[in-house]
């Protein structure tokens, strides 16, 4: 049987966009302009494409409403992305389960079958003195520790969710530890990401330790090309490059991230496997950053990563403390602070769209 269902879309800028999006029928749609269809093979559903253009914001009415459907058989979300790395973010706040499995969240991600996603974020009840607990199935089903961009997508749901204006902070308990994002006034996010795990063990990393227990700057043969790495955990395991034998400062552009990419990922030195950060120095505050997600291959965006390429920016002598780290996806605000040891991550959040789906 085939279901429609419902994708309303709010603007946050005030310039005329146009936005491709979907119209679901249900009690609470808007009005829509309807083009052509395309099918979308999601179990037991249909979906209608759309093309819409508007001027005007989404009354915050009508979206608060929206999250707040409890229709039994449906799956509603938010769609966030942060800097291109995007999200289904699911109101999961009745229960300490994931309301879907990792298999179903591998179909919500699949960009032709599905929603289309780099992971499924949930937002639960939060443990241990915290105010929620977030976890995360990546496009492939595994479920990582953390997410820096889906952190700051999460923060922004939550403020939908409990209807949270300007700024505010709480905490959040997730795999990697205890994590406080805050709002900003001016609509980004600013995330306290706690201490970066240097000792090489703790990673992990199989590489030998050669600075205080940390692997900095050491050698590593991948598929027969001798790289120079850092290994740095913003919770989950990182290895970042800025160069690599006969060649001092890597061209971020020039590389073959698809080819690369997976054989470091899965490399023997590696036994969590790990993510991979590739960097282009610009100057002493400014680097350039490519990466391979673990889990979901390359993205526009890791925020955990341009947190681990700062660090291994200050360790190797490449930089400071305080950068600006360009993504394909935009820039990301990192500052590793030497009073508290900690790393601060500001960038923004956005919303592209809520919807729901038959379960």
């Amino acid at each position: 049987m085939a279901i429609t269902a419902t994708i309303s879309v709010p603007i946050t800028s005030p310039t005329r966009r146009s936005l491709a999006s979907f119209n679901f029928f249900q009690s609470y749609s808007r009005s829509i302009l309807a083009t052509r269809q395309s099918t979308f093979k999601y179990p037991n559903s249909c979906m209608v494409a759309s093309s819409m253009k508007t001027e005007t914001p989404a009354k915050t009415t009508s979206s608060t409403s929206f999250l707040h459907q409890k229709e039994s058989g449906f799956l509603h979300f938010a769609k966030y992305h942060g800097l291109g790395n995007d999200f289904v973010l699911i109101d999961n706040r009745d229960s300490s389960e994931p309301k879907i499995s990792s298999e179903k969240a591998v179909q919500l991600c699949d960009r032709n079958f599905g929603v289309g996603a780099d992971g499924v974020i949930f937002v639960l009840p939060g443990i241990n003195g915290t105010d929620y607990t977030m976890r995360i199935f990546n496009s492939d089903g595994s479920e990582p520790e953390m997410c820096g961009n889906g952190v700051r997508c999460f923060a922004k749901f939550v403020s939908q969710l409990e209807s949270l204006h300007g700024r505010h902070s709480f905490t959040v308990h997730t795999g990697a530890g205890r994590i406080v994002p805050e709002v900003l006034e001016d609509g980004n996010v600013k995330v306290d990401m706690g201490e970066p795990i240097l000792k090489a063990s703790d990673v992990p990393t199989k590489l030998s330790p050669n600075k205080d227990h940390a692997a900095v700057k050491s050698e590593i043969d991948v598929d027969g090309v001798i790289w120079n790495v850092t290994c740095v955990s913003m919770g989950n395991p990182h290895c970042v490059s800025f160069s690599r034998k006969g060649v001092q400062n890597l061209i971020v552009d020039e590389l073959n991230l698809a080819e690369i990419g997976p054989k470091f990922e899965r490399h023997e030195m590696f036994p969590a496997r790990t993510n991979t950060e590739f960097v282009q120095v610009l100057s002493n505050s400014h680097l350039k950053m490519r990466v391979w997600e673990r889990g979901a291959a390359e993205t526009l965006a890791c925020g955990t990563g341009a947190c681990a390429t700062v660090v291994a920016a200050v360790l190797e002598g490449r930089a400071g403390r305080n950068c600006t780290v360009d993504l394909p996806g935009g820039p990301l605000q990192i500052e590793w602070k030497d009073e508290d040891n900690h790393v601060y991550m500001t960038g923004s959040a956005d919303l592209v769209y809520y919807g729901s789906l038959p379960l």
